[in-house]
C-alpha cells in the first residue's frame, strides 16, 4: 500500500523482518496473471502491515508491477479502485517518511510512477481488445463471406436446374408427342409419320443445340456462348411452330417493342412460355388449342398462356409435385423481376397462366 519514500533505513535496522517483507511483496507477482485483483489486494495489506511496522524498503516497488497487471487484464473500474488505494498508499508513506524531506515533491513522483503504470497497462489491455475485436471481426467477415458463397453457389444450381428443366422437359415433350403421333399415322399415312420422325430429329437436334448453348454460357472459355445468344421474345414465334408440329395448335399474339426488353428478361419470358406449353401438351385434353399473348412496354412484360380445355386432366401438377422445377420454378423466375405468376383453371374450362415481369425498380418512399 505505500511505495518507500526516500532515505532507506540500512537492512541492518532489522533484517528479518525486512527479509519477511520483502518475500511476501515480490513471490505473489508470480500468480499475478491468475488473479490480478487478489494478488495486488494482498501486498496492499502486506505494504499497509510495512508501513505500521515503519519499514522502509525498495521493493515496494513490486505494487507498480501489480497495478500494471490489474490494468492490463481488468475493467476501468477495478483498475480506478487499485490506483486509488496505490495513490491512498503513496499519501501515508509521503506523510510519515518524507514530509519534511521534499515531500511535494516525493509524492508527485511517487503519483506519476503510479499512474505511469495505471495508463500503460490500460493501453496494453486497450490493444488487446482491439485486436481480439479486429480478429473476431475477421472471423465473422469470412464466416459471412463463406454463407454468401453458398448462398450463391445455391441460386445458381437452382438456376441451372431451372434452366435444364425448362430445356430437357419441352423437349422431350414435344418428342414424345411427334412420336406418339407417327406411331398412329404409320399405318393409314406413312408420309405423316415420316415427316413427324423427321420433326422429331429436328426437335432433338434443337435440344443438343439448346443445351450447348446454356452450358457454353456457364463457360469463361466456350466460344460458342458469343455466336449463339440465349433465346428471347423473337424466338416465340419458333416455339409456338414447333408446339403446333407437336399436335398441340398454338395461336401467338405479341404487342408492343420486343426490342425496348431487356435480353435477361426476354429469357426469363421464353422459358415462361416454354413451360406453360410444356405443362398444356403434358395436360391438357386431346383437341385442345392453346393461346399466348405477350405485351412489352418499357416498364413491364405481360404475358398469358391459355387452352382451352377441359376437365380435370388440363389441370398442371402442384408445385409440390414438380420437385420445384414446374409451377414453383416459374414463379421464382417472376419474383426474380418482382413480378407475379398466377395459374389456375379458367372458368369456362381450360387452364391459364399469367405472368408480369417488372422492368424498372420501385421507387423507395
Amino acid at each position: 500500500m505505500a511505495l518507500t519514500a526516500v532515505s532507506i533505513h540500512p537492512l541492518q535496522e532489522d533484517p528479518v523482518r525486512l527479509l519477511v517483507a520483502h518475500l511476501a511483496l515480490t513471490f505473489p507477482l508470480a500468480w499475478r496473471r491468475i488473479d490480478p485483483a487478489l494478488v495486488f489486494a494482498y501486498m496492499s495489506t502486506v505494504a499497509l502491515a510495512q508501513w505500521a511496522a515503519d519499514l522502509r524498503t525498495p521493493v515496494d516497488v513490486t505494487l507498480l508491477i501489480a497495478l500494471y497487471t490489474v490494468a492490463a487484464s481488468l475493467d476501468r473500474r477495478r483498475t480506478l479502485a487499485a490506483f486509488a488505494v496505490l495513490e491512498g498508499g503513496i499519501l501515508l508513506a509521503t506523510l510519515r517518511w518524507s514530509l519534511h524531506e521534499r515531500g511535494v515533491a516525493t509524492f508527485v513522483s511517487l503519483s506519476a510512477m503510479a499512474t505511469a503504470a495505471a495508463v500503460t497497462g490500460s493501453n496494453v489491455r486497450a490493444r488487446r481488445e482491439h485486436m481480439a475485436f479486429l480478429e473476431e471481426r475477421a472471423v465473422r467477415l469470412e464466416r459471412e463471406r463463406d454463407q454468401r458463397a453458398q448462398l450463391a453457389v445455391a441460386g445458381e444450381r437452382a438456376r441451372i436446374a431451372r434452366e435444364m428443366h425448362d430445356i430437357v422437359t419441352h423437349n422431350l415433350s414435344v418428342m414424345v408427342a411427334l412420336a406418339d403421333g407417327a406411331v398412329f399415322a404409320q399405318p393409314t399415312a406413312p408420309e405423316r409419320a415420316t415427316a413427324a420422325m423427321r420433326q422429331v430429329g429436328t426437335t432433338g437436334r434443337q435440344a443438343i443445340t439448346d443445351m450447348r448453348r446454356f452450358l457454353g454460357v456457364l463457360r469463361a472459355d466456350e466460344p460458342d456462348a458469343l455466336r449463339h445468344p440465349q433465346p428471347g421474345i423473337a424466338q416465340l414465334a419458333g416455339l409456338a411452330e414447333q408446339v403446333r408440329a407437336a399436335g398441340l395448335p398454338t395461336r401467338l399474339e405479341v404487342a408492343g417493342e420486343p426490342s425496348v426488353v431487356p435480353a435477361a428478361a426476354q429469357l426469363t419470358a421464353f422459358r415462361l412460355v416454354q413451360e406453360a406449353l410444356t405443362n398444356t401438351m403434358k395436360h391438357a385434353p386431346a383437341g385442345a388449342r392453346a393461346e399466348v399473348r405477350v405485351a412489352c412496354t418499357a416498364e413491364e412484360v405481360t404475358l398469358s398462356v391459355a387452352d382451352d380445355g377441359a376437365g380435370a386432366g388440363s389441370v398442371p401438377p402442384a408445385p409440390s409435385e414438380t420437385s420445384g422445377h414446374g409451377l414453383s420454378g416459374m414463379r421464382e423466375r417472376a419474383a426474380a423481376y418482382g413480378g407475379r405468376l398466377s395459374a389456375g383453371p379458367r372458368p369456362g374450362g381450360g387452364w391459364r397462366v399469367e405472368a408480369v415481369l417488372l422492368l424498372t425498380t420501385p421507387e423507395v418512399l
